[in-house]
């Protein structure tokens, strides 16, 4: 008993899809990203949609199905549309800027770090206290933007930091005479 997925994924125009044995390659207009994906699980491409089948209806084939559907849907979306995180620096003299692919940041340590951008993620700076980290792999723009922002995480008491913009901190009383 095979199953088809609820919800297919809608391809683009100008977005082509290679499916191979165990790896499936999307190319679009940014970029080209490919996934290996689990063999039990028949990826097909008819009239614009992709479908994932599953072969049973197993615990293991059920999240692998999921899982599947979401990484394809996710690389076609990264290499039409792209993927962005926005951080925000608080904090009196914290600041970032570029120097060439690298972002410098100053957030209060006696040196100013340096995080180096990975292939197919780039860093933007348009105030010097708003960060933006593109790319077309979902995963890796959000690891980067982690990466970031564990450099000086927001702290409870006066909220300075490294925060992901629209991030509500909890904040914390200070101590009591």
């Amino acid at each position: 008993m095979s199953r088809i997925g609820k919800k297919p994924v809608t391809v683009p125009e100008g977005v082509d899809i290679d499916i191979g044995s165990g790896l499936v390659s999307v190319k679009g207009p940014k970029g080209a990203l490919s996934q290996v994906i689990s063999r039990d699980m028949k990826v097909a491409v008819a009239d614009g949609t992709l479908t994932v089948e599953r072969p049973t209806d197993r615990g293991e084939h059920r999240a692998l199905h999921g899982l599947t559907r979401s990484l394809i849907a996710n690389m076609v979306e990264g290499v039409t549309n792209g993927y962005e995180k926005r951080l925000e620096i608080q904090g009196v003299g914290y600041r970032a800027a570029l120097s060439g692919r690298n972002l410098n940041l100053s957030v209060g340590f006696s040196h100013p770090v340096q995080v180096e951008a990975p292939e197919g993620v780039e860093f933007e700076v348009p105030q010097q206290t708003e960060v933006i980290v593109r790319g077309i792999d979902k995963q890796a723009v959000g690891e980067m933007a982690a990466r970031i922002r564990r450099v000086r995480p927001p702290e409870p008491y006066k909220g300075k930091g490294i925060r992901y913009a629209g991030e509500q901190v909890r904040r914390k009383v200070g101590k009591r005479a």
